[in-house]
Protein backbone atom coordinates (compact mmCIF):
# COMPACT_ATOMS: atom_id res chain seq x y z
CA UNK A 1 0.00 0.00 0.00
CA UNK A 2 2.48 1.29 0.98
CA UNK A 3 6.79 2.40 -1.56
CA UNK A 4 7.14 4.10 -5.13
CA UNK A 5 3.20 5.00 -5.78
CA UNK A 6 2.31 3.52 -2.02
CA UNK A 7 5.89 2.21 -1.59
CA UNK A 8 1.46 1.11 -1.89
CA UNK A 9 1.46 2.47 -3.22
CA UNK A 10 4.45 7.30 -3.12
CA UNK A 11 4.20 6.24 -5.35
CA UNK A 12 3.85 2.02 -5.07
CA UNK A 13 3.27 1.18 -1.29
CA UNK A 14 4.48 -1.34 -1.40
CA UNK A 15 2.19 -3.33 -4.32
CA UNK A 16 4.84 -2.72 -6.86
CA UNK A 17 8.71 -3.31 -7.29
CA UNK A 18 10.12 -3.69 -3.57
CA UNK A 19 12.49 -6.32 -3.39
CA UNK A 20 12.70 -9.04 -5.76
CA UNK A 21 14.50 -11.83 -3.84
CA UNK A 22 12.84 -13.25 -1.13
CA UNK A 23 13.30 -12.36 2.24
CA UNK A 24 16.06 -14.15 4.29
CA UNK A 25 15.53 -15.01 7.92
CA UNK A 26 18.45 -14.19 9.57
CA UNK A 27 19.95 -16.79 12.33
CA UNK A 28 18.91 -15.55 15.44
CA UNK A 29 20.50 -15.24 18.84
CA UNK A 30 19.25 -14.41 22.39
CA UNK A 31 19.43 -11.32 23.57
CA UNK A 32 16.13 -9.41 22.09
CA UNK A 33 12.77 -10.36 22.54
CA UNK A 34 10.69 -13.57 23.03
CA UNK A 35 12.95 -16.96 22.29
CA UNK A 36 13.88 -16.72 18.78
CA UNK A 37 12.93 -13.54 17.82
CA UNK A 38 15.24 -10.45 17.72
CA UNK A 39 12.58 -7.45 18.81
CA UNK A 40 14.05 -5.00 20.51
CA UNK A 41 12.08 -4.87 23.86
CA UNK A 42 13.18 -1.04 25.14
CA UNK A 43 12.99 0.73 21.38
CA UNK A 44 11.05 0.75 18.19
CA UNK A 45 13.11 0.22 15.15
CA UNK A 46 10.93 1.45 12.17
CA UNK A 47 11.92 0.76 9.20
CA UNK A 48 11.18 3.47 6.81
CA UNK A 49 12.04 5.50 3.66
CA UNK A 50 13.13 9.15 4.88
CA UNK A 51 10.92 10.93 2.01
CA UNK A 52 7.70 9.50 1.22
CA UNK A 53 5.06 11.99 2.25
CA UNK A 54 2.45 11.68 3.64
CA UNK A 55 3.42 7.80 4.94
CA UNK A 56 7.00 8.87 6.14
CA UNK A 57 9.88 11.65 6.65
CA UNK A 58 12.79 12.03 8.73
CA UNK A 59 10.89 15.36 9.63
CA UNK A 60 8.76 13.13 11.45
CA UNK A 61 5.66 14.71 9.70
CA UNK A 62 4.24 11.41 8.03
CA UNK A 63 1.14 9.33 9.03
CA UNK A 64 3.06 6.71 9.78
CA UNK A 65 6.18 8.56 12.00
CA UNK A 66 3.00 9.25 14.23
CA UNK A 67 1.76 6.06 14.29
CA UNK A 68 4.96 4.24 15.29
CA UNK A 69 4.99 7.30 18.46
CA UNK A 70 1.62 5.20 19.32
CA UNK A 71 2.66 2.16 19.09
CA UNK A 72 6.26 2.70 21.23
CA UNK A 73 3.54 4.30 23.72
CA UNK A 74 1.80 1.36 23.79
CA UNK A 75 3.79 -1.42 23.58
CA UNK A 76 6.06 0.07 26.20
CA UNK A 77 8.93 1.20 23.88
CA UNK A 78 11.05 3.82 25.57
CA UNK A 79 12.64 5.15 22.59
CA UNK A 80 12.25 5.03 18.74
CA UNK A 81 14.89 4.64 16.13
CA UNK A 82 14.67 4.72 12.33
CA UNK A 83 16.77 2.73 10.03
CA UNK A 84 15.95 5.18 6.79
CA UNK A 85 15.90 3.28 3.30
CA UNK A 86 14.83 4.59 -0.06
CA UNK A 87 11.77 2.63 -1.25
CA UNK A 88 13.78 0.99 -4.08
CA UNK A 89 14.25 -2.75 -5.16
CA UNK A 90 15.70 -4.35 -1.55
CA UNK A 91 13.98 -2.37 0.68
CA UNK A 92 12.64 -5.37 2.66
CA UNK A 93 16.23 -7.19 2.62
CA UNK A 94 18.36 -4.34 3.57
CA UNK A 95 15.69 -3.58 6.32
CA UNK A 96 13.52 -5.82 7.89
CA UNK A 97 15.34 -8.52 6.61
CA UNK A 98 18.81 -7.90 7.57
CA UNK A 99 17.68 -7.50 11.41
CA UNK A 100 18.44 -3.45 11.30
CA UNK A 101 15.03 -2.68 12.50
CA UNK A 102 11.63 -4.56 13.43
CA UNK A 103 8.58 -2.89 11.59
CA UNK A 104 7.48 -1.76 8.41
CA UNK A 105 4.90 0.65 9.40
CA UNK A 106 2.64 0.32 6.17
CA UNK A 107 2.46 -2.59 3.98
CA UNK A 108 0.12 -4.34 1.61
CA UNK A 109 -1.82 -7.47 2.81
CA UNK A 110 -0.58 -10.32 1.07
CA UNK A 111 3.06 -9.49 -0.16
CA UNK A 112 5.23 -12.59 0.96
CA UNK A 113 8.42 -10.65 1.44
CA UNK A 114 7.30 -9.45 5.27
CA UNK A 115 4.60 -11.45 8.05
CA UNK A 116 1.61 -8.96 7.75
CA UNK A 117 -0.30 -7.83 10.80
CA UNK A 118 -3.94 -7.48 10.64
CA UNK A 119 -4.79 -4.68 8.77
CA UNK A 120 -5.46 -1.29 10.54
CA UNK A 121 -6.57 0.60 7.45
CA UNK A 122 -8.17 -0.17 4.15
CA UNK A 123 -8.38 2.01 1.02
CA UNK A 124 -8.17 2.25 -3.07
CA UNK A 125 -6.83 4.42 -5.89
CA UNK A 126 -9.12 7.04 -6.83
CA UNK A 127 -10.50 9.28 -9.31
CA UNK A 128 -9.51 12.71 -8.82
CA UNK A 129 -11.23 15.90 -10.89
CA UNK A 130 -12.14 19.46 -10.14
CA UNK A 131 -15.44 19.33 -8.29
CA UNK A 132 -17.44 21.79 -10.61
CA UNK A 133 -16.14 20.66 -13.97
CA UNK A 134 -17.95 18.61 -15.90
CA UNK A 135 -16.69 14.90 -14.91
CA UNK A 136 -18.92 16.05 -11.79
CA UNK A 137 -20.68 12.29 -11.02
CA UNK A 138 -18.65 9.81 -12.51
CA UNK A 139 -17.35 7.07 -10.21
CA UNK A 140 -15.57 4.61 -12.58
CA UNK A 141 -13.17 4.65 -15.35
CA UNK A 142 -15.74 2.64 -17.92
CA UNK A 143 -17.92 6.21 -17.61
CA UNK A 144 -18.18 7.42 -21.32
CA UNK A 145 -18.04 10.86 -20.34
CA UNK A 146 -14.22 9.85 -19.66
CA UNK A 147 -13.99 9.08 -23.11
CA UNK A 148 -12.42 12.46 -24.96
CA UNK A 149 -10.60 13.17 -21.45
CA UNK A 150 -6.82 13.28 -20.42
CA UNK A 151 -6.13 11.27 -17.17
CA UNK A 152 -3.17 10.88 -15.57
CA UNK A 153 -1.97 7.69 -14.24
CA UNK A 154 1.20 6.25 -12.58
CA UNK A 155 3.20 3.80 -14.78
CA UNK A 156 2.34 0.06 -14.18
CA UNK A 157 -0.50 0.52 -11.07
CA UNK A 158 -3.71 -1.45 -11.37
CA UNK A 159 -5.82 1.31 -12.77
CA UNK A 160 -3.82 1.42 -15.91
CA UNK A 161 -5.37 -1.84 -16.75
CA UNK A 162 -9.08 -0.59 -16.22
CA UNK A 163 -8.12 2.54 -18.16
CA UNK A 164 -6.17 -0.01 -21.32
CA UNK A 165 -9.82 -1.44 -21.27
CA UNK A 166 -11.99 1.83 -21.50
CA UNK A 167 -10.00 2.78 -23.68
CA UNK A 168 -8.16 5.67 -22.15
CA UNK A 169 -4.80 5.02 -22.25
CA UNK A 170 -4.53 7.01 -25.68
CA UNK A 171 -4.63 9.90 -24.33
CA UNK A 172 -3.30 9.14 -21.00
CA UNK A 173 -0.75 10.81 -19.09
CA UNK A 174 1.55 8.23 -17.77
CA UNK A 175 3.54 9.11 -14.85
CA UNK A 176 7.03 7.46 -13.50
CA UNK A 177 6.56 5.12 -10.84
CA UNK A 178 9.41 5.41 -8.77
CA UNK A 179 10.61 8.78 -8.17
CA UNK A 180 13.14 10.00 -6.04
CA UNK A 181 11.49 12.20 -3.58
CA UNK A 182 14.35 13.38 -1.90
CA UNK A 183 15.31 15.95 -4.70
CA UNK A 184 11.69 15.86 -6.77
CA UNK A 185 8.15 16.60 -5.46
CA UNK A 186 6.04 13.47 -5.28
CA UNK A 187 4.47 12.28 -8.25
CA UNK A 188 1.04 12.78 -6.55
CA UNK A 189 2.03 16.24 -6.23
CA UNK A 190 3.06 16.49 -9.86
CA UNK A 191 -0.31 15.34 -10.74
CA UNK A 192 -2.36 17.36 -8.64
CA UNK A 193 -0.58 20.67 -10.12
CA UNK A 194 -1.05 19.39 -13.80
CA UNK A 195 -4.61 18.89 -13.19
CA UNK A 196 -5.17 22.67 -11.90
CA UNK A 197 -2.97 23.63 -14.76
CA UNK A 198 -5.10 22.30 -17.53
CA UNK A 199 -2.62 19.46 -18.48
CA UNK A 200 -4.54 16.49 -17.70
CA UNK A 201 -8.67 16.29 -17.10
CA UNK A 202 -8.61 14.34 -14.13
CA UNK A 203 -5.84 11.92 -11.91
CA UNK A 204 -5.86 8.30 -11.03
CA UNK A 205 -3.81 7.77 -7.35
CA UNK A 206 -3.22 6.06 -4.68
CA UNK A 207 -6.08 7.25 -2.13
CA UNK A 208 -4.22 8.04 0.58
CA UNK A 209 -1.35 9.98 -1.62
CA UNK A 210 -4.59 11.86 -3.41
CA UNK A 211 -6.45 13.22 -0.18
CA UNK A 212 -2.78 14.57 1.25
CA UNK A 213 -1.97 16.13 -1.91
CA UNK A 214 -5.48 17.37 -2.85
CA UNK A 215 -6.03 18.74 0.67
CA UNK A 216 -2.95 20.43 0.27
CA UNK A 217 -3.56 22.18 -2.90
CA UNK A 218 -6.35 23.72 -1.63
CA UNK A 219 -8.28 23.31 -4.49
CA UNK A 220 -12.03 22.37 -4.72
CA UNK A 221 -11.78 18.65 -6.20
CA UNK A 222 -13.99 15.46 -6.29
CA UNK A 223 -12.03 11.87 -5.09
CA UNK A 224 -14.09 8.96 -5.60
CA UNK A 225 -12.86 5.76 -4.73
CA UNK A 226 -12.98 3.24 -7.22
CA UNK A 227 -15.07 0.73 -5.57
CA UNK A 228 -17.41 -0.02 -8.33
CA UNK A 229 -14.81 -1.04 -10.93
CA UNK A 230 -15.84 -4.55 -13.15
CA UNK A 231 -13.15 -6.16 -13.79
CA UNK A 232 -9.94 -5.52 -14.13
CA UNK A 233 -6.90 -5.25 -11.38
CA UNK A 234 -7.81 -5.05 -7.58
CA UNK A 235 -8.19 -1.69 -6.58
CA UNK A 236 -8.56 -1.74 -3.04
CA UNK A 237 -6.18 -3.19 -0.45
CA UNK A 238 -5.68 -3.70 3.14
CA UNK A 239 -3.06 -2.14 4.94
CA UNK A 240 -0.43 -4.04 7.84
CA UNK A 241 2.39 -3.74 9.13
CA UNK A 242 5.00 -5.82 8.16
CA UNK A 243 7.42 -7.92 10.31
CA UNK A 244 9.94 -10.82 9.86
CA UNK A 245 8.31 -14.84 9.70
CA UNK A 246 10.20 -15.16 12.61
CA UNK A 247 8.79 -12.66 14.66
CA UNK A 248 5.23 -13.99 16.03
CA UNK A 249 4.82 -13.04 19.62
CA UNK A 250 5.50 -9.54 18.57
CA UNK A 251 2.70 -9.84 15.96
CA UNK A 252 0.18 -10.63 18.36
CA UNK A 253 1.52 -7.63 20.52
CA UNK A 254 0.95 -5.29 17.23
CA UNK A 255 -2.59 -7.50 16.58
CA UNK A 256 -3.36 -6.47 20.23
CA UNK A 257 -2.55 -2.64 19.53
CA UNK A 258 -4.11 -2.54 16.73
CA UNK A 259 -7.35 -3.90 17.97
CA UNK A 260 -7.57 -1.62 21.18
CA UNK A 261 -6.43 1.27 19.40
CA UNK A 262 -8.55 1.46 16.19
CA UNK A 263 -10.46 4.72 16.35
CA UNK A 264 -6.86 6.70 16.99
CA UNK A 265 -5.50 5.16 14.36
CA UNK A 266 -8.90 5.95 11.98
CA UNK A 267 -8.64 9.59 13.47
CA UNK A 268 -4.82 10.48 12.58
CA UNK A 269 -5.51 8.85 9.11
CA UNK A 270 -8.52 10.97 8.64
CA UNK A 271 -6.19 14.17 9.52
CA UNK A 272 -4.22 13.21 6.62
CA UNK A 273 -7.17 13.29 4.04
CA UNK A 274 -6.65 9.29 4.18
CA UNK A 275 -10.29 7.61 2.49
CA UNK A 276 -10.59 4.75 4.85
CA UNK A 277 -12.89 2.25 3.30
CA UNK A 278 -14.81 -0.29 5.51
CA UNK A 279 -15.42 -3.57 4.99
CA UNK A 280 -18.74 -2.86 2.44
CA UNK A 281 -16.75 -0.06 0.71
CA UNK A 282 -18.23 2.85 2.35
CA UNK A 283 -16.15 5.46 3.56
CA UNK A 284 -15.29 5.94 7.26
CA UNK A 285 -15.82 9.57 8.09
CA UNK A 286 -15.15 9.40 11.72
Amino acid sequence: MAHGDHRTCGAALIFTVMALMPLQVQAQSAGLGAAGELVDPDSLRVCADPSNMPFSDQSGEGFEDKLAKLVAAKTGRSSITYMWYPSITGFVRNTLGSNRCDIIMGYAQGDELVQNTNAYYRSSYVLLYKKDGDLAGVETLADPRLADKRIGVVQGTPPSANMAAAKLMRKAKVYPLMVDTRIMPSVAEVMIRDMLAGVIDAAVIWGPMAGYYAGKSGADLTLVPLTREKGGQRMIYRITMGVRPSDQQWKRTLNAFIKDHQAEINKLLLSYGVPLLNEQDERITQ
